[in-house]
């Protein structure tokens, strides 16, 4: 039953400050007995899509490069699997919002590429990233089978169902989310409840864990709400961090249950894949 560890952190404009702070969390999860660890969406930044400068193109790395090295060394050191995501620069004016993932010997196990780019007041991710070319993945660590998407990728069900499909125990997605200062009012509350229960649905419908980590603080008129959670294969949360503190989330994952589950509800055994043509259309006319 591994124990997962979500790492709820602020940011700041240091990327020295962010990493170091960020392993301060990795270790003090191992510590505590985690054995996956997660960072938030883009963790070594400051949210900067909330502008479109071309200089923010500067915060990127290759990937894999120094920091997946370093996330290598760290992983082997506390032998726990970790999930990060990044800015990643793949060739000049080519750049993605990437995670990776390392396994608990050090391994590195691979990238994924965030697929749904976003383009909203506050969130000008399209002005920054391609989209993800190389597909949805799943891995084998040595505490489970897990698939990682990112942030947007949490709305869509289809990038769910076929992460799960690769046989993934738990879904993880590092995120940043949050609420702009004229929205907050009238539709915070709504547009937090929406944000969760999408999620737990994904959990419920392809019989896994969901696990969305945030970021916290105020990045500009951005008030990020934090709130990472777990969800089971029923959709109940099991763990919750708080709106506003930084705060390590932990939740054990019985992984032997989510197999008895499917076999008593077989989502995947009764999908009827010979009607279901028409998804890849962008709208049925």
């Amino acid at each position: 039953m591994p124990k997962l560890a979500l790492l709820q952190l602020p940011a700041s404009a240091d990327r020295a400050e962010n990493i170091s702070r960020t392993e301060a969390a990795i270790r003090e999860a191992a510590a505590n007995g985690a054995q996956i660890v997660c960072t938030q969406e883009l963790f070594t930044t400051l949210y900067f899509c909330r502008e479109q400068d071309p200089e923010h193109f500067d915060l990127a790395d290759e990937l894999p490069g120094d920091i997946t090295e370093h996330h290598c060394a760290l992983a082997k050191e506390l032998g726990i699997v970790i999930v990060a995501s990044g800015f990643e620069r793949r060739a000049p004016g080519l750049y993605h919002n990437t995670a990776w993932v390392v396994d608990a010997d050090g391994s590195f196990l691979g990238l994924y590429r965030k697929m749904h780019i976003p383009q909203d007041p506050g969130f000008e991710e399209k002005f920054f990233f391609t989209p993800g070319d190389i597909g949805y993945k799943a891995w084998d660590t040595a505490f489970g089978k897990i698939g990682v998407l990112i942030c947007w990728d949490q709305w869509y069900p289809e990038a769910a169902r076929l992460t799960a499909l690769q046989g993934a125990q738990i879904l993880i997605y590092p995120t940043a989310i949050g609420w702009l200062p004229e929205e907050k009012p009238q539709l915070g509350e709504a547009q937090h409840c929406a944000w969760e229960t999408v999620q737990r649905g994904h959990a419920v419908a392809n019989s896994c864990y969901v696990a969305a980590i945030n970021r916290v603080g105020t990045e500009g008129d951005t008030e990020f709400w934090g709130q990472s959670f777990v969800a089971n294969h029923y959709g109940q949360v099991v763990a919750r961090g708080s709106i506003s503190d930084q705060q390590i989330i932990y939740a054990d994952c019985d992984l032997d249950a989510i197999d008895e589950h499917r076999r008593m509800w077989p989502f995947f055994r009764d999908r009827r894949i010979d009607s279901y043509s028409n998804i890849l259309k962008r709208w049925d006319d």
